[in-house]
C-alpha cells in the first residue's frame, strides 16, 4: 500500500508541475505577479506540488536525491507565508527553476527506474 501511495503522490507532484510549466509559459516575471488569476492557480498548483513533496517518505526521498526536495520543503513555508515581495521571489524562483528541475529530474527517474512510479504492489 505505502508503494502506491508514493507512486501517487509522484504523479501529483509531475501533474502539479506540469500545470505550472504551462500557466508560466512565455510569461514574464512582472506578467505573472500581476496576473491575479494565473497567479493564483499556479500559487495553487505549486502548493499541491510541494505539500505532496512533503509526504513522501524519507527513504523513498533517497531513491531520487537529485530532486530538491529541501528546496521544496522551504517553498511550502514560503508559500503560506503573507503577500508581498517574499511571497512573489519564492513563487517565481519555484516556477523558473524548481519546476522546471523538477521535471526533468521525475522523466530521468522514471526512465531509470520505473518502478517507482507503477501504481500496482
Amino acid at each position: 500500500m505505502a508503494h502506491i501511495i508514493h507512486s501517487a503522490l509522484l504523479s501529483l507532484i509531475e501533474q502539479a508541475g506540469t500545470s505550472v510549466a504551462i500557466l508560466t509559459e512565455g510569461l514574464a516575471r512582472d506578467e505573472l505577479l500581476r496576473s491575479r488569476l494565473t497567479r493564483q492557480e499556479v500559487l495553487r498548483q505549486l502548493n499541491t506540488l510541494a505539500d505532496s513533496a512533503a509526504q513522501v517518505d524519507p527513504v523513498e526521498r533517497s531513491h531520487m536525491p537529485e530532486l530538491d526536495w529541501d528546496g521544496w520543503d522551504a517553498m511550502r513555508l514560503r508559500f503560506t507565508g503573507p503577500a508581498g515581495p517574499a511571497l512573489d521571489e519564492a513563487l517565481w524562483f519555484a516556477c523558473e527553476s524548481l519546476v522546471p528541475a523538477t521535471l526533468l529530474w521525475l522523466r530521468v527517474y522514471q526512465q531509470s527506474q520505473p518502478e517507482l512510479f507503477r501504481m500496482t504492489p
